[in-house]
């Protein structure tokens, strides 16, 4: 290796393991913060070719901030680039989230602990909803789209649906309904058409397999290659961003296979939260419930290994991708079917944290602390870190207090 080739890495290095530590306010922020390094700073891309690679994060699974991290890698030093670049972004985030799900495991139950969760949790909620209030109205552009989500939304509810095939019926009706509206469509749109064809094959097969395995699973019994290849299928077909995780592990851990309480999903998406980086690191710490530190580490390289493929296989592809009309309908009905998946995602999050099993039926805090953290992240745009920190505190003081959930 060359001193210009290694420095190049030792420069991705020392950048993407900065920003992955100081990562804290979701992917937004993190793309930010890219942009401003490697953009305005560094001057390793245009503006131009920085956009175009946030438009095509978008067309494939995955983490939006971890793929440009990995996408920057590739363009800045190729292979090993890419590499280090994604290890490094995500490296910080594994680690403190799995110190956590250490801490969680030992003391989780002891009431010195269990008063922050309690606090933490209807900031979650809040953080949760201010995310979906921007991707809402970033994906809801249209009527066919508005038509699109609750669509999926009442088919979730009524059916209860699998994520992956929600988010399939909704992107291939986008793609159909939308694209049906241009009449002139480009010469590239056909072979581009067929690469969306191929994805979605790819991810049909992926969720066939997400529903014959339900049968074969033991929720008592997860052996490692079960639960790395629970991750990896979630990792490969999860659109829409980090938050969309949340639907899918309640659909899949809590209310299909078992491995997960409702209670822990809450604590493990509120540990994601307290911490820097990527949101999806957030399987680190329910792979470290489940099965300890070989769990965390299965867990982890499953849910983070596709988006490094996906970026290596496709950035060529971009140009061609982001210019179809077909994938430019499915990517438009895909986005808006996961902020649907969103909504009720949150509203039976809302429903277990803030309601109790007995008179008076609701949690007067629980429902202040949500209400007070969202006016605080909508309008003050309060970082997510300190709305976690602040409610941990109140939680605490309750508990002083003598107040009980």
């Amino acid at each position: 290796m060359t001193n210009s080739a290694s420095s190049r890495l030792g420069e991705l290095a020392n950048l993407f393991f900065k920003l992955g530590v100081i990562g804290f306010g979701g992917p937004v922020a993190h793309i930010a913060m890219i942009e401003d390094e490697v953009v305005k700073r560094r001057q390793w891309l245009t503006r131009e070719h920085f956009l175009d690679l946030l438009g095509a994060t978008n067309l494939i699974p995955g983490p939006n901030s971890t793929e440009m991290a990995i996408h920057i890698g590739y363009i800045y030093a190729g292979w090993l680039g890419l590499i280090v670049s994604g290890v490094c972004f995500v490296l910080p985030a594994v680690l403190i989230t799995g110190g956590f799900a250490w801490v969680y495991v030992a003391y989780g139950t002891l009431p010195q602990v269990a008063p922050l969760l309690y606090g933490i949790k209807p900031a979650v909620l809040a953080i949760i909803i201010n995310a979906l209030w921007g991707l809402a109205k970033k994906a809801v552009k249209t009527r066919q789209l508005l038509v699109i989500a609750l669509a999926v939304a009442l088919l979730t509810l009524l059916f209860k649906l699998n994520e992956v095939i929600a988010l399939l019926i909704g992107g291939l009706l986008g793609m159909l309904w939308l694209h049906s509206g241009e009449k002139n469509a480009k010469p590239g749109d056909k072979a581009n058409f067929l690469i969306a064809s191929l994805s979605t094959g790819a991810t049909l097969k992926a969720s066939a397999a997400v529903a014959a395995s339900v049968a074969t699973v033991s929720a008592i019994n997860v052996s490692l290659w079960q639960l790395g290849w629970f991750f990896l299928k979630v990792g490969s077909v999860l659109f829409g961003g980090g938050y969309l995780l949340v639907a899918f592990l309640q659909g899949g851990l809590v209310q299909e296979y078992g491995w997960l309480t409702q209670q822990q999903l809450l604590d493990a998406i509120a540990i994601g939260q307290f911490t820097p980086g990527p949101v999806l690191s957030t399987a680190t710490f329910i792979g470290y419930i489940i099965a300890g530190i070989p769990g965390a580490i299965v867990a982890t390289i499953g849910i983070f290994l596709p988006s490094f493929v996906f970026v290596a296989a496709l950035n060529p592809l971009i140009p061609r991708l982001r210019a179809s009309s077909w994938t430019r309908a499915f990517l438009d009905a895909v986005n808006v079917s996961a902020v649907a998946l969103m909504v009720v995602t949150t509203l039976q999050l809302g429903i277990a944290t803030l309601t109790l099993p007995q008179a008076p039926f609701v949690d007067f805090l629980g429902c202040a602390i949500a209400i007070v953290s969202a006016i605080l992240a909508i309008h003050f745009r309060i970082n997510a870190a300190w709305l976690v920190f602040g409610s941990a505190l109140i939680g605490w003081g309750a508990s002083l207090l003598g107040y009980t959930r």
